[in-house]
This record gives C-alpha cells, structure tokens and sequence, in this order.
C-alpha cells in the first residue's frame, strides 16, 4: 500500500520553530512530527510514503534517509512548483500512487495527530465498498468547521456545511483518507481543495463514507494547538504504554523524558512535559505543560510552563518562562529573566525581559 502526506508549505503558523526546520520535521513528543505518521502507516503494512512539498524537499528527504533504511519503507517527493491546495498534489504525484493494484492509497494532512486507527479504516473501507472514506472526529464547537453531515448507521457521507449557524452535526474531518485509485480520475492537475470540491462530488454520487475517529484528535500546526496535542498525546500513551512515561518523586501526571535526557536533583517536572534526546534539566527546576527540545539546557531553579523551548537552546539559572513563550533553535535566555509569550526567533541572547506578548526579532 501507498500513501501521501501533505506536507504543503512554510509552517508559518509554528514560527519561529519552522525557521530552522520544514513543520514536518518539527519535533513532537520527542520525535519529528511526520514521523509519527510514518510509523503508524508502516505498521499496517505501508510500504511508500509520498510526501507532497512545496518547499525544501532536500532538507526532508535528507533527514528521512536515515528512517527509510531504520523503518524499511520508501520515502519520496513529490514536489509542486506552484500551491496547488489539498487536491492537486494527489493529480501531480498520481503515477507515485497508482501502480495498478486498484489497492486504494491513504491521504494525511502532515499536522494531524492522533492514534492513528489505520487498520480500522481499512476494513471500513473494504466493507462499505464505496470510493473514498474520510476519518471524521467529535467537537464541541462545529460553528468554527466544516461538518459532515453523514448517516450515523452506515457512516454514508449526506454533505458538507461550511461553519454552520444551526446545528447541523458535530462530526468534522479529520483529515486523514483511504481513497480508491478512481478518486484520481475526478481531480485535475491545478489548485484544487479535496474538501470543498472533490469530496461533495463523490459525497453526491453516494460513494463517500465516513467512520468515526475512536480516541483524541488534534491539529498541532499552531502553539496553542501543539501544547493542548502533546497533553491529549501523553493521556494516550498513558493508557497505551504507560511504561514509556517518566516516573518517580519528581514527576507529577504524564511526562515524557528521552533517555538520553538529564534531570537533577529536586526538580518537578509535569503534569504534561516532553524533555527531549541530550537535554539537560539542572537542580530545583519545575517544568508543567511544556516541550523542552533536543540539545537544550535548563540551569538551576529556572521554571517553564505552557511554552515551547526550541533545539539547543538555553534558559538561565531562575529565569521564569510562560504564557506560551517560543523559543526558537539556539536561543539563551539570561539568568532571572523573566519572559511572558515572548516568541524569539532562532540565535538570540535574552538579556531583559519579555514583559508582555510580542516577537523578539
């Protein structure tokens, strides 16, 4: 089987931590974000991955060498020249995805993150015989999406309401698909969204399907959305593996620490904290709700909470880091400093702090 990944373009919405590398490769939990997909897909039996791109495909094919070999699975680019929305990468990278099989092919957006249901959605798939299943997951406020109005029965799609005034349903896409190779056939190689014109299309000929995603769902491709995401990820694994989750007197609720991470003495670490590959967490530090990335060191008594601290980067001895403060690749923040949503863009020094929301250029 074969899949493509829309990796699209510059991850503007995670600046500064797309500056240094392409949203994809952004690590989540400890690991580069597509991979996580990469790995599930593997899993039920995946054999080439294609990921649509539209800038720096060296840099993610250079990177993904090493997991091709470590995964055994085939990584490509397919690589627009022009944005060519949600459907047109599918239309470009067509003769990647059929090999005449009739097999049908998954379609991910590269910020989803969830559990994956991959084997469930091929069964779906095969049972319903239609041309095209879309994972829908629950929200509480369909008002901000576009819903899909299905049968809850059979799971046959009816249509599509774009942010609906009444209540419609509360089933949103989840931006994951198994689509027959005939999908193919429906869409033209140019700017084109799968949401808003290939799939009522095929909604209307009464091939559409849609199953429910089982577990937690979420669009990590902005701050707020990655710390929320890594929460829902490590009340996952909780249940799933709890034995890969951090334990011990120094940790409170669910946190992720690398093996290769250091933490001194008297810290406290959690609830919902991933501290990266080569990290070193100094004496008297509290971290809560955050992501330390690789590289980084945290001195003594410093505290971090709701915030992203980018690869190699430093924060000094007392500093306070919170409200969604971003550091991006090799910054340093001075001891003391105090930073509240300051988002600093990669190779900084902090010397003064960051009062009130705003970008450090």
């Amino acid at each position: 089987m074969k899949a493509l990944i829309l990796v699209g373009g510059f991850g503007t919405r995670l600046r500064p931590l797309t500056l240094s590398v392409p949203k994809p490769l952004v690590e989540f939990a400890n690991k580069p974000m597509i991979l996580h997909q990469i790995e599930a897909l593997k899993e039920v039996g995946v054999t080439e991955v294609v990921l649509a791109i539209n800038y720096q495909p060296e840099v993610m094919l250079n990177f993904l060498k090493e997991f091709e070999n470590k995964l055994g699975i085939k990584i490509t680019c397919s690589q627009e020249t022009e944005p060519l929305g949600t459907a047109g990468p599918l239309a470009l990278a067509r003769d990647k995805l059929v090999d005449g099989s009739g097999e049908p092919f998954f379609v991910l957006n590269s910020d989803v993150i969830s559990e994956y249901p991959f084997a469930e959605l091929i069964q779906f798939h095969n049972a319903h015989g239609g041309e095209a299943t879309i994972l829908v997951t629950q929200v509480n406020e369909p008002s901000k999406y576009g819903v899909v109005v299905m049968d809850e029965e059979t799971g046959k799609v009816e249509r599509f309401v774009e942010k609906p005034k009444a209540f419609v349903g509360n089933k949103i896409n989840a931006g994951i698909y198994l689509l027959n190779p005939s999908v193919l056939d429906r869409i033209q190689l140019r700017p084109t969204s799968i949401e808003k014109q290939v799939f009522p299309q095929i909604a209307a000929d009464q091939k559409l399907f849609a199953m429910v995603l089982p577990g937690f769902w979420m669009d990590i491709g902005q701050p707020k959305d990655y710390i929320t995401g890594l929460r829902l990820y490590l009340d996952a694994l909780r249940k799933k593996s709890p034995s890969k989750l951090a334990a011990g007197s120094h940790v409170v609720g669910n946190v992720l620490v690398h093996e290769t991470a250091v933490v001194g003495e008297g810290c406290l670490i959690g609830p919902d904290v991933s501290v990266g590959p080569g990290c070193v967490v100094e004496a008297g530090v509290r971290l809560s709700r955050c992501t330390v990335m690789r590289g980084t060191r945290i001195k003594k008594h410093a505290c971090v909470s709701g915030s992203i601290i980018g690869t190699h980067s430093t924060v000094g001895q007392w500093a306070r880091i919170e409200n969604m403060t971003i550091l991006g690749e090799d910054v340093h923040v001075g001891d003391e400093i105090y930073s509240n949503g300051g988002v600093v863009l990669p190779h900084k020094e902090i010397k003064s702090s960051i009062l009130k929301p705003e970008i450090v250029m």
